[in-house]
């Protein structure tokens, strides 16, 4: 069941920072995983995916970031107006957001923020980062690119 960041037993927003150890840019080891069943082992039980349609995938990329998990999904960005990037960042423990600088809002259960990312090349601007909890898991999908609020919402909800 989703719940919004401000109910249950959350303590602090997603805007919160939660310092060193939190599933956050820089604050702990990446480590590259061999595939999904190894998300599920450290998770354990299945890694929740998007059940919506993604575009098209070039690679992806499996990797536990201190106790989450991250799938990365590196899309093909060669025609003109293509998102470049979609992550999805499960964990049993709260998660940091990467974007404390942005202001947030919230949309139902899921708060949003985005910022420009001017240095970054064109699909992979600007960056949007959605954050809720689910079925006792905190996940943050982050996406790089010009996508649609309404269709980053749409994935959220399906993620299962």
């Amino acid at each position: 069941m989703l719940r919004a960041w401000g109910g249950g037993p959350r303590k602090r927003p997603p805007s919160a920072s939660h310092g060193p150890g939190a599933c956050g840019v820089g604050s702990v080891a990446v480590e590259p995983l061999e595939g999904i069943a190894m998300a599920d082992a450290l998770l354990g039980r299945q890694f929740p995916l998007p059940t919506a349609p993604l575009p098209l995938t070039r690679w992806t990329e499996v990797q536990a970031i201190g106790d989450a998990v991250e799938v990365e999904w590196n899309l093909d960005d060669t025609r003109e107006g293509a998102p470049g990037r979609l992550a999805l960042l499960v964990s049993a423990a709260d998660v940091e957001t990467q974007l404390p600088e942005s202001p947030v809002t919230t949309r139902g259960p899921v708060a949003v923020r985005t910022a420009p990312l001017p240095e970054a090349q064109e699909s992979l601007r600007p960056v949007t980062e959605l954050l809720w909890e689910d079925d006792g898991l905190w996940l943050r999908l982050t996406a790089q690119g010009p996508w649609e609020h309404e269709t980053l919402l749409m994935l959220a909800a399906g993620v299962r």
